[in-house]
């Protein structure tokens, strides 16, 4: 191992990306955990004759492994199995499947105790004994994820993939890890062949001119650095944070013929020295350290570093004719940002509550809702200054409310500009409104300038690899806006991060009311007219008071709120379950009315001997979820919720008191349970569930995992005609021919790439799947009609299947790219809810094929569908004629 053997690993340098369950109880990587005991050992295997007293030993041993493990004693189980197979390694193969089992609850409890550097180290000794064990290999990956080393995770589940091909859990982790190793931007960029041939054209101008000592910042693949030196530079360097990308960088030089000629350093460009990493300044940096708000992968830290320790000095502007071998410059040269108003639906939904009810809930005088991508003076570390969106594709679209504004713009060639940038003043601007609308946020994108004859746009209208920056509005209490009113706005570069907070809306009421106090004021000098015209500035105040507490939802979070149908589904569904429970129980007792519509002060003991027994529900929804207050204010129930953060239960009891829900109709549950993994169990010891809610599709279009487990388990702990939220979820799926797919998931061969060979390395990095889609505006044709693949039955595990082929007819002809796919979520036999609607919270998936296939109209393709654990994959092929005319037969 390499990086967790750098320095003693404890429970605290646990990283918990954000797919994790309920604290560390399951995640979208699983650990094997086998269910059963192993076999026992018989001690009829017979041991190579020799040192008696040796194989005496190994017996004894053995006994004690097993005797261990029925005691669950499985740190000592783990040390008699390392014996026995170091004193006898012909009974490896004999013991494997005991050694596995022991090594992985062994690594369960040490990780449940915080010993991760001994789970580690149990997990190197098995490693010595089987090197070659896939089973293992995959675990020690898993693990190594979990806390963390993403790139020593990707070699040991690629490890496995080649001890065995086939080998589901490992596919399935690798294609997940791939995803934070290689983010898909890359692909995006990569194919993008005006930013490439863009940037090609300036290295080439500047080596020709003189400056022939590159230093590439962040080289990615190396395709900047290998530009630089096919121009002739006499030296090139490059350096790479990421190890994944460094040894992907390495590669791709070397199939380039380009070894020994480029030098490129693992690690961050701050940390470089001179002579220690590169012996002298450079003349020319060149680097595409930048996102959607320009600033944010860090390029103005780099840059400042850069001029102070690595680069030549700027050439002065009054010396033109600036020796280039003296002097230093960069590339990009600068940067303009840009930005408008905007009106967007889609935003609007992610970043503020739109609804006062849901399910029969209020949401009024819970307090102010908003998502952690906000900007205000008072913001904390917890919200982050903007998010993206791909306007052109954005759902429902969006209209502009202002003409567009420069924002702010920057000299990458000027050292004291960029030294001086965090500490400009914050600049106002005001933008008189054009169009009539909701404002929903502020757009931004930039143009960046590589030298004085190159420059490339972000704008939403431009065909880029780069998404706009989104500021959502979330401050404001009025968001209409109409011609003749003035956004107020701040700009600055805060942390180094650009920053855009909407301070103030002036109406064109308010401005009337401050002209016509002004007016007075200059005819009567009076206090009277003074204090008059200070009310009147007071009312310009548009921004929201700090009054209300506030608390903070993931986007989806907020999305989900906004979901009407959703909540109202859940109602109908829970008031028809609720309703059949207490009709088929003839001996409840008559309902409390007190008790259920008014749980404040007049709930009191002294109606308990008249109420009924109550119906338990449990919520076991990943993130914030209403649905337990929604059944808790039916009446008669119990709810609990599985919700964890303190916020989040701060707004449900909030919500609870402002809906007059009683303190003790609603419990959070994980108060309850001693062991976080052990969330689904009985919620006493003499009482069953009557409804369990399973989150079972996630925001990104995906089924959770573990979900079939879970729902066997819960299965289990419902009272008799008890009921799983959802009973159970339909695929439905479609053929498509998009090559927006096929760029996001591989690069298209050498030609966007200026012809370098970069597309056979990266590409070992594709995901077949590919997430948080938006099928309504997704550039592609449809070339079938929506077929029903697959189903997953929650209530009934007999009705599940492993595999299913699905014949699927082409309506028209194309190429067939990918197999986008969505659900319909069936909460019982009448109520069910899409996935792919116009006002859903989740977004789709699809399957992009390895090779694409042509079709005409007529045309049949077979989808394969199978399902492993929780996890859905699909092939396609061409219906074999013959095929089908024998099973016609």
């Amino acid at each position: 191992m390499i990086l967790y053997k750098e320095r003693e690993i404890t429970k605290c340098d646990v990283q918990q990306p954000g797919w994790h369950n309920h604290r560390a109880s399951t995640s979208a990587i699983t650990m094997p955990n086998p269910s059963t005991r192993p076999k026992p050992v018989r001690r009829s295997c017979r041991l190579s004759r020799g040192n008696g007293a040796r194989n005496e030993l190994v017996s004894r041993s053995l006994e004690s492994a097993q005797q261990c493990l029925v005691n669950q004693d499985y740190g000592t189980a783990f040390v008699h199995y390392l014996l026995v197979i170091n004193l006898a390694p012909a009974l490896k193969d004999f013991a494997r499947e005991s050694f596995r089992f022991t090594l992985f609850k062994w690594a369960e409890e040490l990780d449940s105790l915080g010993r991760i550097q001994d789970l580690f180290n149990s997990y190197e000794q098995a490693l010595e004994l089987y090197p070659d064990d896939e089973v293992i290999v995959n675990s020690m990956g898993e693990h190594l994820f979990r806390m963390g080393f993403r790139d020593e995770a990707a070699g040991h589940f690629h490890k496995a993939l080649k001890l065995k091909p086939d080998f589901a859990d490992a596919k399935e982790n690798f294609y997940r890890v791939a995803n934070w190793l290689v983010e898909r931007w890359h692909f995006l960029m990569l194919n993008d062949s005006r930013r490439n041939t863009k940037y090609q054209q300036a290295i080439q101008k500047a080596v020709k001119s003189g400056y022939n000592v590159v230093l590439d910042i962040g080289t990615g693949t190396g395709i900047l650095g290998m530009c630089a030196k096919t121009a002739g530079a006499a030296e090139v360097y490059a350096c790479e944070l990421s190890k994944t990308m460094y040894e992907l960088a390495c590669e791709v030089v070397s199939a380039n013929g380009m070894n020994g000629e480029i030098k490129i350093l693992h690690m961050k460009s701050l940390e470089m020295e001179i002579p220690k990493d590169i012996p002298n300044r450079v003349s020319l940096v060149v680097t595409e350290t930048v996102d959607a708000g320009l600033f944010g992968e860090g390029i103005i830290e780099s840059l400042i570093h850069a001029w102070n320790h690595l680069l030549l000095p700027p050439q002065i502007s009054a010396k033109p004719s600036s020796n280039p071998a003296k002097t230093g410059r960069v590339i990009p040269a600068g940067a303009t940002v840009f930005g408008m108003a905007v009106q967007c639906p889609e935003i609007r939904r992610h970043h503020r509550v739109c609804v006062t009810a849901v399910g029969g809930l209020c949401l009024s005088g819970v307090g102010e809702l908003h998502s952690p991508v906000s900007y205000s003076k008072d913001a904390d570390d917890s919200t982050e200054p903007y998010t993206t969106e791909r306007l052109s594709q954005i759902q429902g679209g969006y209209t502009p409310l202002t003409e567009p504004f420069q924002a702010l713009a920057i000299d990458f060639n000027n050292p004291q500009e960029l030294e001086g940038l965090c500490s400009r003043k914050a600049s106002q601007i005001s933008l008189p409104i054009t169009q009539e609308g909701v404002l929903d946020a502020i757009a931004v994108w930039f143009v960046l300038h590589l030298d004085e004859e190159n420059s490339l746009s972000t704008g939403p209208q431009e065909e880029t690899c780069w998404e706009q920056a989104i500021y959502p509005v979330q401050n404001l209490f009025n968001c209409t806006v109409k011609p003749g009113d003035s956004l107020l706005l701040e700009v600055s570069c805060q942390d180094a991060y650009l920053r855009i907070c909407s301070l103030d809306l002036v109406t064109t009421e308010k401005m009337a009311v401050v002209e016509e106090a002004s007016q007075r004021l200059e005819t009567n000098s009076t206090s009277s007219a003074e204090a008059e015209l200070c009310t009147a500035l007071a009312c310009l105040q548009t921004s929201q008071g700090s009054g209300q507490r506030k608390f903070m939802l993931e986007c989806s979070e907020i999305a989900l709120l906004n979901n009407s149908q959703y909540h109202d589904s859940f109602k109908r569904a829970f008031c028809k379950l609720l309703s059949a429970l207490k009709t088929g129980n003839k001996s409840e007792a008559v309902e409390d009315p007190v008790c259920i519509t008014d749980c404040g002060k007049k709930c009191t003991r002294e109606h308990a001997h008249s109420a009924p027994d109550p119906l338990y529900v449990l919520d076991v929804s990943e993130g914030f979820s209403v649905l337990s207050l929604i059944a808790a204010k039916l009446g008669s129930v119990k709810a609990f919720s599985s919700v964890e953060k303190e916020q989040h239960q701060a707004v449900l009891k909030r919500l609870a008191e402002v809906n007059g829900v009683c303190e003790q109709a609603l419990e959070f549950w994980l108060n309850h349970v001693e062991d976080d993994s052990s969330v689904l169990q009985r919620p006493s010891t003499e009482k069953l569930w009557s409804a369990i809610v399973l989150d079972c599709v996630e925001t990104c279009g995906l089924v959770r995992q573990e979900l079939m487990e879970k729902a066997n388990l819960a299965r289990c702990l419902l009272e008799d005609r008890g009921r799983i939220f959802p009973e159970r979820i339909v695929m439905y799926g479609m053929l498509v021919e998009s090559d927006t797919l096929l760029l996001e998931s591989a690069v298209q061969g050498t030609e966007p790439t200026l012809g370098f060979n970069i597309a056979p390395f990266i590409n070992q990095f594709t995901v077949p799947v590919h997430v948080f889609l938006d099928l309504s505006t997704l550039p592609c044709k449809h070339l079938s009609q929506p077929v029903e693949l697959f189903t997953l039955d929650l209530m009934n595990s007999r009705a599940n299947y492993t595999s299913r082929e699905v014949k699927v007819e082409a309506c028209a002809s194309g190429r067939v790219t990918a197999v986008p796919f969505w659900y319909q979520v069936h909460l019982d036999d009448e109520i069910s809810l899409s996935t792919f609607s116009k006002d859903s919270h989740w977004k789709q998936a699809a399957v992009v094929l390895h090779q694409p296939i042509e079709v005409c109209t007529g045309d049949q393709l077979v989808l394969r569908i199978q399902q492993h654990k929780s996890s859905i994959s699909i092939t396609a092929r061409r219906e074999d004629p013959q095929a089908a005319t024998a099973s016609a037969n």
